[in-house]
């Protein structure tokens, strides 16, 4: 593929930090690597930056790519700039990749692979190939181009720079959305960061794969043998959506273009969803928390994204208090006491009481009274002073400190 040079790149104003881009470099030529590049989204949003007049996003990372072995490359770095400026240094060996943290900023080095997708949505097989080959396994025509350094050269053969110019999203191939659904989730973030629109080629791709839907594994199968692009992977790319952009944007995306159904169907249709993630966001909640809630079955879903055991646990209260919700209406009745009583004592965790909270369930209004004022109200005389008028250390001590915090509670909700 031929190398696309753009020579009037003007990059001593881009915010890369050019000179330890030079001395990465001279270290990786000194070791025999001849081909260095610089790749990913430092390089898509310097363009958008230098040719668009986009703001500049700020650096987060930088994702470098190399023709040979990046563990060697790495070593080679530690050695030359030492530990104290090479703070960071993590080998993945089975995939010859390393992430470094060098005078504060983070680097992810790659050694440049050819991937093949034996089965819809699994890992690939990886080999060590080209820049070029490296480029032809991405997902987007906007991420699928590098700056050859020292030089500066843009490889370009995939017409990035012009999806860029036209602000559309172009898919690399006509599976990836079969290989890899999880790019679902990465367009849709690059869509609400970006301002990208799907190109109607992916779209038609995206809506065609999902309706086929290609993958061994459907919903309601065992969820521990979900391949990884509809298991971790898809939690991961989940986080970063949540953790890293203006996720508002990226789910109503998702739901338009009907990706939701990766996670579930129920999910795809929830007219809630939004309410439910803007409370999350209230309440500090997680907001895949939030998200999963809304399954047709939640703790299936968390197991099958491999999140965390609280998580579940977390879930798991939120449906047997919503269950109780539902079926007793006598609790309209009850006093501020009874509520905080019968929530402490039958739900180990406070985030579940929170979660009914965002999905509005009956009496979701009680249920914000304790969570945002009479769960911190305390005992109006303290340990110590108990302990001054004689009581002892011990469960006597704990539940008149309990006695008296629900009598100051009654008092004043009734004030």
């Amino acid at each position: 593929m031929k190398k696309l040079v753009q020579p009037n790149f003007d990059i001593k104003f881009s915010g890369l930090p050019l000179d330890l881009l030079n001395e990465l470099t001279a270290i990786a030529l000194k070791i025999g690597i001849k081909r260095l590049a610089l790749v990913g989204g430092a390089v898509r949003d310097y363009l958008l930056y230098q040719v668009l007049n986009e703001p500049w996003q700020g650096l987060t990372d930088l994702d470098l790519v190399i023709e040979g072995s990046a563990i060697s490359l790495a070593n080679e770095i530690k050695t030359s700039l030492g530990p104290k400026r090479v703070t960071k240094l993590i080998r993945h060996e089975n995939y010859e990749t390393a992430e470094l943290e060098i005078d504060g900023v983070l680097i992810d080095l790659a050694t440049a692979r050819h991937e093949k997708y034996k089965k819809p949505g699994q890992n690939p097989v990886i080999k060590s190939s080209s820049l070029e080959e490296d480029l032809a396994r991405r997902d987007f025509t906007v991420n699928s181009m590098a700056l050859e350094l020292p030089d500066i050269k843009l490889l370009d053969p995939f017409k990035g720079e012009k999806d860029l110019r036209e602000k559309q999203l172009f898919l690399l191939h006509k599976k990836s959305i079969q290989d890899d659904p999880t790019r679902l989730i990465r367009g849709s973030r690059y869509s609400a960061r970006l301002g990208l629109e799907l190109s109607p080629e992916a779209l038609v791709q995206i809506k065609t794969t999902l309706k086929e839907w290609p993958w061994e594994w459907k919903n309601g199968d065992i969820y521990k043998v979900a391949p990884p692009a509809l298991s971790t992977r898809l939690r991961m790319e989940l986080e970063i959506l949540f953790k890293k952009e203006p996720w508002e944007i990226a789910i109503e995306k998702l739901k338009s273009w009907g990706g939701l159904v990766l996670l579930d169907q129920q999910l795809q249709e929830d007219n809630r969803l939004n309410r439910r993630l803007q409370w999350a966001r209230k309440l500090k909640l997680p907001l895949l928390l939030a998200l999963v809630s809304g399954a047709e079955e939640p703790i299936y879903l968390a197991q099958r994204l491999n999140c965390t055991k609280k998580y579940q646990i977390i879930l798991e209260e939120s449906i047997n208090l919503r269950q109780s919700l539902y079926s007793n209406d006598n609790k309209v009745k009850w006093s501020t006491v009874s509520w905080c009583k019968y929530l402490e004592e039958n739900y180990q965790q406070p985030e579940a009481i929170a979660l009914c909270i965002c999905l509005g369930v009956p009496m979701w209004q009680k249920l914000f009274n304790w969570w945002a004022r009479w769960r911190w109200v305390k005992s109006p005389i303290s340990a110590e002073d108990l302990l001054s008028q004689g009581w002892r250390e011990g469960p006597e001590l704990g539940a008149e400190l309990e006695r008296l915090r629900m009598e100051h509670i009654a008092k004043n909700s009734s004030s």
